[in-house]
């Protein structure tokens, strides 16, 4: 017997892993494997060809099923408060966005809820969508502000997102987007809200420990690129990492600067150009697809996903999920329309929702692939081959759920 496994405190027999492994083409499928874990993390992974003589009662018998890394969900705005129903009801009606701004709807009006809203209120109402991508078999998440505009509305929102971490079996990563729009008090005056979030909210955010990243909105209706780089250099200065909602409406050239700073990822790009694709491989940044959005609000204009592969820029997927653009609350959901609407293979979309989503969060190192030494984040599921997981949506096909190298669904 196997003297790794015999080592390890859980051991799953005979799966079938979809490795993920950046070093095997495509899924990174292998024949029937033993998959052990010891201290939170795959201690071993052995064929079940090299295994020999009897194996540990308590050892379990996966019988040929599929296993892959645990879903990651890399771009979110799961904390609000609010609905925007009636607001797409009359979009469907032909009411045009400037008037339902002019109504007091559009962001402000979520901004204005969440406001409201406590951080108990905030905690409940994020705690079904939260469940929902569990049963999903998302295993990490990221969670930005940017509803609350003032420092201790956003602080709060970033409170909600670790105390979800903590309540629920998700690793949960942190982005401040206090430049997610301009709040009304500061309309005749962005550029004040931008020095707000530059030498108060940053600063603030930093010390609690509550980001893990800072985000902008580099857009028209959104912040310039000197005030995107603004924000960018005060996040450098707190030393943290930087990501950037970039050209889903226009090109300022957001993602040449952000590929500049070293961000993360950039996000959106229906607008991206080849200068601006350029920088991304240059960099390393990862390019985050949000088809939710793109679906939602029936845009026409396609990122450019041919010439993104082209260069070798490593593509995410996420569900962007958010009261107003994409109220869309499936990462699955998100997998079927990146490869229906956008063009992605079902590996590229596989892989956009785990090793290139770990990316995108920083934790390449730890999550998004199944190796030795990586976090034991896995998921076991009825179904024979990985691109079931693009191809069929609405059906739960989860089998077993393993996060952080302890079980959390059966079934």
């Amino acid at each position: 017997m196997n003297k790794e496994l015999l080592n390890c405190e859980r051991v799953w027999l005979n799966v079938t892993p979809a490795t993920l492994n950046d070093e095997l083409a495509d899924y990174g499928l292998l024949p029937l494997h033993a998959i052990g874990v010891k201290d939170g993390k795959i201690h071993a992974l052995v064929p079940m060809a090299e295994l020999n003589g009897p194996h540990p009662a308590h050892w379990l018998d996966m019988q040929g099923k599929l296993v892959t890394p645990g879903l990651i969900d890399c771009h979110t705005h799961l904390i609000f408060a609010g609905s925007r129903a009636e607001e797409f009801e009359l979009r469907q009606q032909g009411v045009p966005y400037a008037e339902i701004a002019r109504r007091g709807g559009g962001i402000i009006s979520t901004v204005r809820a969440t406001r409201a809203a406590s951080e108990e209120q905030l905690f409940e109402l994020a705690l079904p969508r939260l469940k929902s991508l569990i049963r999903e078999g998302v295993t990490t998440v990221e969670i930005k502000s940017g509803y609350g505009l003032t420092l201790a509305d956003e602080l709060k929102m970033l409170r909600v997102a670790r105390r979800l971490g903590e309540a629920l079996p998700i690793r949960v990563k942190t982005t401040l987007l206090a430049a997610h729009a301009v709040p009304p008090e500061y309309r005749d005056d962005p550029d004040s809200w931008v020095e707000t979030i530059c030498q108060e909210i940053i600063p603030a955010a930093a010390k609690a420990g509550l980001a893990d990243a800072v985000d902008v909105f580099c857009e028209h209706i959104g912040f310039s690129l000197a005030q995107t780089e603004q924000v960018y250099l005060a996040a450098d200065q707190y030393g943290l990492p930087v990501k950037g909602h970039m050209d889903q409406l226009s090109n300022l050239g957001g993602c040449t600067l952000a590929a500049n700073f070293g961000a993360l990822s950039v996000d959106h790009l229906e607008y991206l150009d080849p200068q601006g694709i350029l920088a991304l491989a240059q960099r390393g940044v990862v390019a985050t697809l949000l088809p939710t959005a793109f679906y939602f609000l029936k845009e026409t204009k396609l990122p450019p996903v041919a010439a993104l592969r082209k260069a070798g820029v490593a593509m995410a997927v996420s569900s962007d999920i958010n009261p107003g653009t994409a109220p869309i609350v499936s990462l699955r959901m998100a997998m079927n329309m990146a490869c229906t609407l956008f063009g992605l293979t079902p590996v590229e979309a596989m892989v956009g929702v785990t090793r290139h989503a770990a990316k995108a969060l920083g934790e390449q190192a730890h999550l998004g692939q199944l190796k030795v030494g990586m976090t034991a984040d896995f998921l076991i599921w009825r179904c024979a081959h990985p691109a079931e997981l693009s191809y069929m949506v609405g059906v739960d096909q989860l089998a077993g759920r393993i996060f952080n190298g302890e079980e959390t669904l059966h079934g």
